[in-house]
C-alpha cells in the first residue's frame, strides 16, 4: 500500500508551492488525486512523479491543452499508448529545434561576452565584430576561436 501524501507533502517533495499544485490539478493534469472524509487531498508517489513530467513538459513548451489532452489519454491506459507516443515524438520535436536554435543564439551571445572581454582587456575595439566569429546556422566558433 501506497503512503498517502498530502498537499504539503508533495509541495515539499516537488519544491513546488500549494498554489501551483492546486493549478495543476485544477486545470485536469494531475488525475486519481482522493479526497479523505475531511475533504483534505489525498496524494501518492505516482503523484508526486505525474507532477514532474506535467512540469517539465510545460517548461518545455507544452501547451496546456497537449498536457491535458495527454493526461485524458492516459487515463485511458494502454488502449492509448500510440497516441501517447504520437504526442510526445511531436513534442520531442518540438523540443529538440528549440534547443538547436537556443544553441546558435548562445553561441552569438557568448561571441559578443568575449568581443565586449578583449575590448575591456584591450583598451580599443577588437578588428573582428561578433557575429563574424560565429558561423552561420551553427552553434560552433570558428577553427582557431576559443
Amino acid at each position: 500500500m501506497q503512503r498517502e501524501l498530502r498537499i504539503g507533502d508533495v509541495a515539499s517533495r516537488t519544491g513546488r508551492s500549494i498554489h501551483t499544485i492546486r493549478w495543476y490539478e485544477a486545470q485536469g493534469l494531475i488525475p486519481g488525486v482522493t479526497r479523505d472524509r475531511g475533504g483534505r487531498r489525498i496524494y501518492s508517489e505516482h503523484h508526486v512523479g505525474w507532477l514532474d513530467l506535467m512540469e517539465r513538459l510545460r517548461c518545455t513548451g507544452m501547451s496546456v491543452k497537449q498536457m491535458r489532452e495527454y493526461t485524458v489519454l492516459a487515463k485511458q491506459g494502454a488502449a492509448t499508448l500510440k497516441e501517447r507516443h504520437a504526442l510526445l515524438t511531436g513534442h520531442q520535436r518540438r523540443v529538440q529545434e528549440n534547443i538547436r536554435r537556443w544553441s546558435e543564439a548562445l553561441a552569438l551571445i557568448e561571441a559578443k561576452v568575449e568581443f565586449y572581454e578583449e575590448w575591456i582587456a584591450k583598451g580599443e575595439r577588437p578588428t573582428v565584430a561578433p557575429h563574424r566569429r560565429v558561423k552561420a546556422g551553427s552553434a560552433s566558433l570558428p577553427a582557431g576561436r576559443p
